[in-house]
C-alpha cells in the first residue's frame, strides 16, 4: 500500500475493530437466525480495561449500526451499558449471513468520535440478495421519500431528502437523534462510513419540520454507496433506503488532518 492509499484509508471510518487505543471486544449474540437471545460486547482501552465513560453524540452515548455484508438487514439501535462496561440488548438475527457491527462512540477520555467494527456470523440457510439498483426514491410505510443531489469525490455534496404522503408534503417531521432525519452512508464493497452530517441548527424540543432535510456528504472514492435514512413522524421511526454512485478521482487525505466525523 503506497502513501496515498494509507492516507485515504485513514480518512474513512468503520474499517477496524481498533482505533486510537480503543478496542471493540468480541461480540456475543445468538448463533443462528430466528433464535432469540442477547447481543453484548465491551469497549476497552489500551490497558484492556472496559471503558464506561462516554460523551453523548446525537442524543446517545453509543450508536450501534448492524448490516448484513450485502447491504440488507440494516438496523440502527441503542443498547444499554451496565456498571461493568458491558453493552447489551435483546437480539434476534432475522436472516442468516455475515454481518458488520459498528459501534459509533465518543470516549470521554479523548472527546473524539470513533467508529469500531467487527464481523459476526449468523448460521442458517443463506439467501443472497440481488444488488440494489441506483435509486433516489423509496416508499416506506406509506411515505414517499425522494433524494436530490449527487455524490462526488471532487467536492462536498448537498443531499436533500423530501418526505411526502398521498401527494402532500409532510411537515410534521419530529426530531430524531438530534435532527429531523438521520442518515447513514456506507461504501459498497468494504462498507466504510462516509462523512455525513445534517445541515442547520439543532431542532428545539417539541418542534416539527419538513418536508425537506438536508445533509452534507463527501465521498472518498468513486463507486456505489448505500444510504439509509431514519425519520420520525407521530413518534414512529421509519427508514428509507437509497443507492447512489459517486464519480471523480479518489481523494488523497492530508496526513496532518484528523479523520472526519462519521456523522453520529
Amino acid at each position: 500500500m503506497d502513501s496515498n492509499d494509507t492516507q485515504l484509508a485513514a480518512s474513512v471510518k468503520g474499517l477496524s475493530m481498533e482505533q486510537d487505543g480503543f478496542l471493540l471486544g468480541e461480540i456475543s449474540s445468538p448463533g443462528m437466525a430466528d433464535q432469540e437471545g442477547t447481543l453484548a460486547f465491551t469497549i476497552s482501552n489500551a490497558t484492556g480495561t472496559p471503558v464506561t465513560d462516554f460523551e453523548a453524540s446525537h442524543d446517545k452515548k453509543l450508536h450501534l449500526i448492524i448490516v448484513r455484508t450485502d447491504g440488507t438487514q440494516f438496523r440502527h439501535v441503542h443498547p444499554t451499558m451496565d456498571a461493568h462496561g458491558v453493552w447489551s440488548l435483546p437480539w434476534k438475527w432475522n436472516a442468516a449471513g455475515s454481518y458488520r457491527v459498528y459501534a459509533d462512540i465518543v470516549p470521554a477520555a479523548t472527546g473524539q468520535n470513533i467508529t469500531l467494527t467487527r464481523t459476526v456470523q449468523a448460521a442458517g440457510e443463506f439467501t443472497p440478495a440481488t444488488p440494489a439498483p441506483v435509486s433516489a426514491a423509496d416508499t416506506v410505510d406509506g411515505y414517499n421519500v425522494d433524494l436530490a443531489g449527487t455524490l462526488s469525490t471532487s467536492e462536498q455534496a448537498m443531499l436533500t431528502v423530501s418526505v411526502s404522503r398521498d401527494g402532500e408534503p409532510v411537515t410534521t417531521l419530529q426530531p430524531y437523534l438530534g435532527s429531523y432525519g438521520h442518515l447513514v452512508a456506507l461504501r459498497e464493497g468494504d462498507l466504510a462510513y462516509l462523512h455525513v452530517h445534517p445541515e442547520g441548527e439543532a431542532p428545539r424540543p417539541g418542534a416539527v419540520s419538513g418536508p425537506d432535510v438536508t445533509f452534507m456528504t463527501e465521498a472518498p472514492t468513486p463507486g456505489r454507496y448505500l444510504l439509509y435514512l431514519d425519520f420520525q413522524v407521530d413518534e414512529q421511526v421509519h427508514m428509507a433506503r437509497f443507492v447512489q454512485t459517486a464519480t471523480g478521482p479518489a481523494q488523497s487525505a492530508d496526513p496532518g488532518e484528523p479523520a472526519e466525523h462519521s456523522g453520529h
